[in-house]
């Protein structure tokens, strides 16, 4: 376990004001996609604008918004991996204002029998990347806070679900035989890349995160199945349910 990262009794040198000015309070309610099917398809299918965007050396990340039901959402493409989608859920509140974040991607699949033919609502994250370290007190897991709320609304809009602990994982090349049994063993259904990250940020800067999963590849020893994981990566029903869920925790 990563031990001596986290720091709150100094201040941070680099800040947001240096490269964006002053914060914004534009939207409430921001949501965050990985597929860039889904993201162009709300270009083409909402009447959006673009209200900010991300400077990044190697291609800037445009920030957009539309009107559903007399409340204006924003939505962006992020990258993946805890480090980038983190720094860039906390960038995006700065240019923003958005403090309530709804994540939904793919993941893997660690007990198929658990998660076939149903979304993934994790309580915990398991820590095995870097960037929760710098935000959060070194733990194996994070709490993922709004479980409970996410699985009220769920269970409201009758959808199929399981909710537990996951993994999230910097390096998907070395899900080996023994860190897929390591994680099974203390209770995980599933592997990706953002959550632990993301939840820390969040956390620590005082925003909401509600995050749910859809099941792509398997991950069995001497089985290894991706059959679905196009059809988890962009199938736009994971859009649906976060349009849905935006109604559940709007102010």
């Amino acid at each position: 376990m990563i031990t001596d990262f986290y720091d709150i009794e100094s201040e941070p040198i680099v800040n947001f004001e240096a490269f964006y000015g002053q914060k914004k309070n534009l939207v409430e309610i921001c949501l965050i996609t990985f597929s860039k099917e889904i993201y162009e398809n709300i270009l083409s299918k909402y009447e959006c604008k673009q209200i900010a965007e991300l400077i990044i050396c190697n291609g800037s990340v445009p920030i957009w918004s539309f009107v559903r039901n007399g409340k204006e959402i924003a939505f962006y493409l992020s990258h993946l991996g805890s480090a980038l989608a983190g720094e860039m859920t906390a960038e995006v509140n700065h240019l923003t204002g958005a403090t309530k974040f709804i994540m939904f991607g793919s993941c893997g699949s660690l007990d198929n029998s658990a998660t076939n033919g149903k979304y993934i609502i994790p309580s915990q994250a398991y820590r095995g990347e870097g960037m929760s370290y710098y935000f959060a007190e070194p733990n194996d897991y994070i709490k993922i806070k709004n479980a409970d709320r996410l699985e009220s609304i769920f269970t409201e809009l009758n959808l199929p679900f399981v909710k537990g602990k996951i993994w999230t994982t910097d390096c998907p090349l070395r899900e080996t035989v023994n860190l897929v049994n390591k994680r099974k063993n203390e209770g995980c259904i599933a592997v990706e890349m953002e959550v632990a990250g993301v939840q820390a940020v969040c956390d620590f800067y005082g925003f909401e995160l509600y995050d749910f999963l859809s099941a792509g590849d398997v991950l069995a020893e001497g089985n290894y199945q991706v059959e679905n994981l196009a059809d988890a990566n962009h199938n736009l029903d994971k859009f649906q349910i976060a349009l849905q869920i935006t109604e559940k925790i709007r102010g």
